[in-house]
């Protein structure tokens, strides 16, 4: 846990430090992320000026990882959240950037700033996500911040 926590601080801080955008990885990446075992990883920095409709936490910032795994059905994640009150409810949603969008997914909240774990989902969503990671994000929602205190696009 130390080791993954050590690992996505890091990625969190580099991601912060040279000023990377929402989407680290672009739908066209996505072929290159997809491994020969039916694996596609997609991560986004997560910010609070991206909540739609706003406004999210201005000093909250974290890092999302998501691993589709296509061939087992499931959806597993790895979050990190920082500057934001205790997290409440972290999820998928489908929406393109700039959109507010409906619930696919549920995550465990990151309440003590990291969250991680894999669940079951509709292989047809796990494929649409892989095929299409644009039309997705993650947010993370708090008290003080119920429609989202950070969000970010996966594409």
């Amino acid at each position: 846990m130390r080791k993954r926590l050590a690992t996505l601080l890091a990625l969190t801080l580099g991601l912060l430090l040279v000023g990377v955008g929402s989407g680290v990885l672009t739908s066209r990446d996505a072929d290159a992320a997809r491994g020969n075992n039916g694996t596609v990883r997609l991560t986004t920095t997560l910010t609070g000026d991206e909540e739609v409709p706003g406004p999210g936490d201005p000093d909250g910032r974290g890092v999302a990882r998501i691993t589709l795994l296509l061939d087992e059905g499931l959806i597993c994640y790895d979050l990190l959240v920082i500057k934001i009150d205790p997290a409440t409810a972290a999820h998928i949603h489908e929406a393109p950037s700039g959109d507010a969008g409906r619930v696919v997914q549920g995550l465990m909240a990151p309440t003590d700033g990291t969250a991680e774990g894999c669940v079951a989902a509709d292989p047809a969503l796990i494929a649409d996500i892989a095929a299409n990671p644009s039309d997705y994000y993650v947010n993370v929602h708090n008290a003080e911040y119920p429609g989202g205190a950070v969000r970010g696009q996966l594409g």
